[in-house]
Parts: C-alpha cells; structure tokens; sequence
C-alpha cells in the first residue's frame, strides 16, 4: 500500500501520496481502500454480534492497522480529529434520538437527568482526585481527565440495549442519560481546558452557571426545531419517500448547528430534536429509521479507524497501568457511588442500581473528548489521550460482553412485557388519506384479536393482510396473528386516532379501553 501521509495546510486537509498531490488516480486508490476498509468494518459486526465484543474495538483495531506502524498511513491532525468526531456525534446522537421511545423516557427522565448532571460531577470528582493522587497528573490535567472519561457513549449504549431486554423504565434511563450527558461532559472538558488561558478561560465557579444556560438554550433549540420540523413534515407531502429521512437527518443536524451558533449545548439540542421527531408520527418511519442507522454506522466505523489511527501504538503499553488505575476508580467507585446518592431520591431497587453502574460504557465519545485539551495545550495532553485510549479499549472488553449476563443474574432480562406493534405510514396526498402499514412482533397482544375487535373508526378499514408470505382480504372476523403485517387505510381526520388505537390493542388486547386503562397512547416512534 502506499505511503500516506494527512496535514493541512490554510485550513484544508492535504492527503498525499509519497509527497504526490492528491489526482484522480490516487482518488481512485483511496476509494479502494476506503470500500475495503467498510466492507471488512461491516463483515466485524456480524463477528462482534456473535461473540458479544462492541465492534467500536474491531474499527479501532482496523485504524491501527492502517497506522504508521501497520501499513503506513501517518496521521496526526488533533484538530481535523476533532472536528469530524464532533460532526460524527451528532449523528449517533440523532440517530439515538429517533429511535427513542418517549412513552418509555418519560417516565425515567428524572432519574436520567440527575444522572445526567449531578451524576456526571460526581464521576468527575472523584476520577479526578484518582487521577491527581495515583496517576500524578495535576489539578487541571486531573480534572480534564475525570471529565474526559465521565460520559458514557451513547452508541455504544444504544448498540447493548438492542441486545438486552431490559424494563422501559431501566431501558429508558440508560438511553436517555447516554443521548443528555455528552452535553454537560464537553462543557466541563472545554471549561476545564481552559483554566489556564486567562484570555479565554473562565473561573471554575463560573461553570455550573455557564452549563445550565447552554443546557437551557439547547433544549429550547431542541425542542423548537423538533416540533416545527414535525409540523412541516406532516403537513406537508413530499414527492418522494426517499426525501423524508433526508429532511428528518437535516433538522436535527439544523437544531445542533443553531444552538451552537447561540451559545447553547448543541448536543442536547441534537438528541432532543431527534426524539421529538421519532415520536411525532412521521411518514416514511421505518425507512428514516434505516437511513439514519446506516448514516450512524457509517459515521461510527470512520469515527474509530480516524481514532485507531491517531494513536500511537507504541505508547500504550506504558499508560495501561495508568488506564487500569482510572478506569477502575470509575468503574466500581465513582459510577456506583453517582448512581446510589442520585437514585435515592427515587428509590430505585438494588438490582437496578447495580445495573446502572455496570451499564456506563465508554466509547468512541471519550477518546474524542480527549482531543480537546491536546488542541487547546493543556499539559500531559498527549498522556491523557493514550490513557483514555487504553482504558477505553480494556473496559469495553470488561464491561461490554458481560452486561447481558449480569442483567440475568439481576434477573431483570427476563421482562415479559409487551412489544408495540410497528406502524408505518404513507400519505395519499390527493386522496386526504394515510396507508398505514401495520406489523404484530411478537410478544404484541394484538396476536388472537378479530379485526371487528381492533374497533377502529368508520374513517378507516383493514383492507390486506399478509402472512407466511401470502396476502388476503380479511373479513370482520379475520383472526390476527403475531408476524402479520396489515394494510391499513384511514383518512386524514382520523388518521392518528387509528394509530393510537392500533398501539393500545397491540399493549391490551381486545379489551384495551375497557378496562379503565387509557385507550389513547402515543404512538410509537417506530423500531420495526
């Protein structure tokens, strides 16, 4: 392979090829090596999905590879580093945010939220007297240190939770607290990267008050532009289907871009915008839902091979005493200890505390943070890097395959509650109407109901039923089975009444509404 080198020059990155300009003909090998690359970080997912490691270790292992060490590939630009992980968190975070249930958060915000905050100063606290006191790093690098490693990834925690069937309310802890804390954890790194620049530093008394105000204008961004987005989206049919992930993804990444530009917490605006938009039964769901996974994927491989080329492969071995310590200090002292003084306000059970002190996976969102006081200067930069790296690496190995099991021992993977059904939806503009697509998983207990027994409005009417590959007409009395996919046809009016509907038979059953119980959920944000 040849040997690549990355710099920049006035503000443009320059990949050259053995001191050669950058033709087509070398556009044409970095393309082949680019394909390779995705295609051998796709074919690692299937193996990580088998054996339980995160494949964020895999992509890592491939950028180091690729390093100077490896085949040759010299890159060392902090700065370009940190700019695209920026770019590439904010679209794990959308992505995290469109499949975010708000039925299941809502009820967990709270507990989340302190988390969150009073959470992540209490991880930073004590990380940071570890790092000062068994690592030797100085106040400021001690402090950047506990701040840099007190965010748990939101990827990654996405990725276990897909694996692990965990109550909604535990489930909506952990996502909520993963897509909300990166916003007061960059803050803090930025602030703390700053002490010693008395030009553009700010007291350390000064944060808190700074970081509730960005938090503050990045939820009221957030919000403004997940609701309008929501509105536009339906009020107004697109010409094509293919358009509306586009449009979804441009909102949220709008929402980061203009709370930054106002000096708000462009990350929690991200995330809020994209939950809000999961949940506002949009058309098109499941195919905004594909496209923001596959754009998430694509920015999470190219995330970690930048990062496993950055590293210094040499240097590691020396910080794994270092890592150990740090991460070891987190992991069983300041996430438990964050965890029980923040739930008890709450009275969470034991076994949910001891999940939610196991479950603060680190990930690629750490060793981007790390980059930011090796751009900004800040003394033994370099060595946090390496730290954060390793640490990074060792607890994944940790923490990562054995959450499963440790959720059943806890016993709490073994829930049996009921799965929404998925619903899609499609507008016929010059009709007034919706084509609902409608899907029973299991555990939904729309499974035995009639069709008569869905009573939906006189507005709408289940017009097809597929099942074993085979498509019908059903009758009135047309027996519904988990695996059917349904067609249904609703018109304007009434169109999220059917919706609602269909989701509570799919909670209740045939007696949903009956009973007392609310016939008139939200639905849901759609993870078919």
């Amino acid at each position: 392979m040849p040997h690549l080198r990355a710099s920049r020059g006035d503000g443009d990155l320059v990949v050259r090829g053995e001191d050669a300009p950058l033709t087509v003909d070398r556009l044409n090998e970095l393309l082949l090596a680019s394909a390779l690359v995705l295609l051998v970080a796709v074919a690692a997912v299937r193996l990580t999905s088998r054996s339980g490691l995160p494949s964020l270790l895999l992509y890592l292992a491939i950028g180091m590879a690729l390093g100077s060490d490896g085949l040759g590939i010299e890159f060392s630009d902090v700065a370009l580093t940190q700019v695209l992980g920026y770019a590439a968190l904010v679209v794990i975070l959308a992505e995290g945010g469109l499949g975010t249930r708000w039925g299941d958060v809502r009820p967990a915000l709270p507990v989340a939220a302190v988390l969150a905050t009073a959470g992540v100063g209490i991880s930073v606290g004590v990380t940071a007297l570890a790092a000062h006191f068994l690592v030797g790093l100085g106040w400021q690098s001690a402090l950047v240190m506990g701040a840099v490693v007190s965010s748990t990834d939101a990827a990654a925690v996405f990725s276990v939770l897909r694996r692990v069937p965990l109550p909604r309310r535990l489930s909506g802890v952990l996502e909520a607290e993963s897509g909300c804390n990166d916003a007061p954890v960059v803050i803090l790194v930025v602030g703390f990267s700053q002490l010693g620049d008395h030009g553009a530093g700010h007291a350390w008394y000064a944060l808190p008050a700074e970081m509730l105000l960005e938090l503050v204008i990045g939820l009221a961004v957030g919000l403004l532009v997940g609701r309008a987005g929501a509105y536009l989206l339906r009020a107004v049919a697109l010409p094509a289907s293919g358009l509306y992930p586009i449009a979804v993804l441009a909102l949220a990444v709008l929402s980061y871009a203009g709370a930054a530009l106002v000096h708000g917490s462009g990350f929690l605006a991200v995330y809020v915008a994209a939950v809000v938009l999961g949940n506002a039964g949009l058309p098109h769901r499941p195919a905004t839902r594909g496209f923001a996974d596959a754009v998430a994927w694509l920015a999470q491989i190219g995330l970690f091979v930048l990062l496993g080329l950055l590293v210094d492969p040499a240097t590691l071995l020396d910080d794994l005493g270092p890592a150990l310590i740090v991460g070891g200090v987190l992991t069983v002292v300041a996430r438990p200890l964050s965890v029980v003084l923040c739930s008890l306000p709450f009275r969470l059970p034991w076994r949910e505390q001891a999940l939610l002190s196991w479950a603060g996976l680190r990930g690629a969102v750490p060793i981007v943070l790390a980059t930011i006081p090796m751009v900004a200067g800040v003394p033994d930069s370099d060595r946090i890097f390496s730290v954060v790296f390793v640490l990074v690496v060792v607890f994944t190995l940790l923490q990562g395959p054995t959450l499963p099991g440790f959720a059943r021992r806890l016993r709490l993977g073994e829930g049996g509650e009921t799965v929404d059904v998925g619903i899609e939806s499609a507008p016929l503009e010059r009709l007034r109407g919706h084509l609902l697509s409608v899907s029973i998983p299991r555990g939904s207990r729309m499974h035995g109901v009639e069709v008569t027994e869905l009573r939906l409005p006189p507005e709408a009417a289940v017009t097809l039923v597929v099942r074993d590959g085979h498509s019908f007409v059903p009758d009135r009395s047309t027996v519904l089975r988990r695996g059917d996919e349904l067609l249904v046809v609703t018109t304007d009016t009434v169109r999220d009444a059917v919706e609602r509907r269909l989701v509570a038979v799919g909670r209740g059953g045939k007696l949903a509404g009956w009973l007392g119980e609310p016939d008139s959920p939200a639905p849901p944000p759609g993870r078919e």
